[in-house]
């Protein structure tokens, strides 16, 4: 039992009575902690490991016995095939996507999802990018420990339906779009409910009671997707019809990436790997992405490291994410792998490795670093505008010098930038979606009459 005086030593706030010091020696420490600085690739996660249960054909096979309904990716979809960690195939849809937005993005880093829509739109690709999707809850979860699973699972399901049922205002088939995440966070965190509600027909019978109240059933059924897909891999499997539209040579640029582990490490067996990646080594997404841009993908040692955010201590111990993410990925990137850009693929991991950078300055520690998503990078070099679109202004981390190294003439856009702001202030705003039809039940739909088949909300 912890004394009064370790409850309440300095720097051990925010976590309760049982964290303390433990007054290890230098040595000893370094010890604790080395298995940080090993490599771990995909090799080492397989190594000595029990071979995972794939949980689709639990999900199969419940369908089989009338327990669910399962929201199918089907040919209008125009799947691409990816494999998984194990070598399983997973399909993933690259049209008719319904956007399951990210709270992250859309209100601190409103460039992450304008750049993924501004390549759908490049690509031709048809979406529904609709206001009627709730938070997945995963922040009360992780961030606080008060949410709880079957509050997970209720949300997560919710959300899905409403994919699935969104197209009805169009006057649609059910399941004429899938959804498509754009948050990482959301992605492991509805990849680890799906599981649990797999497995566990005592949580099913729980969530199914809240969905029946919210008219949120198919045929009296929970609805499950077929597969989770996060946007990451849409861009992984689309990465050579992206190339196609590149104006800008960015062969000199050095890049870093930081996957996130809500996107690799929760449920890896989800994950795509890609032999031509780094050997099959590392996960796919991004990284792909960026050698087939033609970018240089630098290697460094603590690539497998977390990003500093991990949601309770960017909370309790707000210090300890920033001097992680500045020691451990901003320093890492810039002194060994003399990096241009650092690119995610995750909400909370662009925004700790970004705006951590500021507070380093404080102490003497600076390491200048451009971070951004790997679909602003694209859109990038793709031809959009850096404000504009990618709205790289919104970042605290310096990236006039990656623009300049890319032959982008900042002052120019930057100048551009304002000059339509001031047309934006003038009531002449361009979108890129028509904001009717984000507001399915709204005006310019005429309510069509409900399959008999289909549970929806009046």
């Amino acid at each position: 039992m912890a004394s009064q005086d370790e409850k309440t030593a300095p720097g051990y706030t925010g976590f309760g009575a049982e964290w303390r010091p433990v007054k290890l020696s230098a040595e000893d420490a370094n010890t604790a902690t080395a298995w940080v600085e090993a490599r771990i690739d995909r090799r080492e996660m397989l190594t000595q490991k029990d071979r995972v249960q794939d949980v689709r054909d639990i999900m199969w096979q419940l369908e089989k016995d009338g327990e669910i309904v399962v929201h199918r990716i089907t040919e209008q979809h125009e799947p691409v095939v990816g494999k998984t960690l194990y070598g399983w195939d997973k399909r993933i849809p690259t049209n008719q996507l319904w956007h399951h937005k990210s709270c992250g993005q859309c209100g601190n880093i409103p460039g992450y999802p304008s750049s993924l829509l501004w390549l759908q739109n490049m690509l031709g690709i048809k979406y529904l990018d609709e206001t009627d999707q709730t938070s997945c809850t995963a922040w009360n979860y992780h961030g606080s420990g008060i949410g709880n699973i079957v509050s997970l699972a209720a949300v997560f399901l919710r959300n899905f339906h409403q994919a699935y049922v969104s197209s009805i205002s169009q006057g649609l088939p059910a399941g004429y779009y899938f959804p498509l995440v754009h948050c990482g966070t959301s992605f492991g965190n509805y990849k680890e409910v799906r599981g649990y509600l797999l497995h566990s027909a005592e949580l099913r019978e729980q969530v199914k009671k809240i969905l029946g109240k919210l008219g949120r059933l198919v045929d009296g059924k929970l609805l499950i997707p077929e597969e989770i897909v996060h946007y990451s891999e849409w861009l992984h499997v689309m990465r050579e019809r992206i190339a196609e539209h590149r104006v800008i040579d960015c062969s000199n640029i050095r890049a870093t990436v930081h996957p996130a582990c809500h996107v690799h490490k929760m449920v890896p067996e989800d994950v795509l790997y890609d032999d031509t990646v780094m050997e099959g080594n590392r996960v796919a997404v991004s990284t792909g992405l960026l050698q087939t841009l033609g970018a240089q993908v630098i290697d460094y040692s603590t690539w497998y490291d977390c990003c500093g955010f991990g949601f309770r201590h960017i909370i309790g111990e707000r210090e300890f994410t920033r001097s992680f993410a500045i020691d451990r990925k901003i320093k890492v990137a810039v002194e060994e792998a003399h990096s241009d850009v650092m690119i995610g693929h995750d909400t909370g991991c662009i925004t700790t490795l970004d705006k951590s950078q500021w507070i380093g300055q404080a102490v003497g520690k600076v390491y200048p670093l451009s971070v951004m998503a790997d679909c602003q990078f694209a859109a990038l070099v793709c031809g959009a505008h850096p404000y504009k679109l990618a709205q790289l202004h919104w970042h605290a981390s310096p990236f006039e010098g990656l623009l300049e190294k890319l032959g982008i003439d900042w002052e120019k856009s930057k100048a551009e930038f304002e000059l339509y702001l001031k047309e934006v202030a003038a009531g002449r705003v361009e979108t890129l979606y028509d904001p009717k039809r984000a507001i399915t039940s709204g005006p310019g739909y005429e309510k069509p009459v409900q399959p008999a088949q289909i549970e929806v909300n009046s």
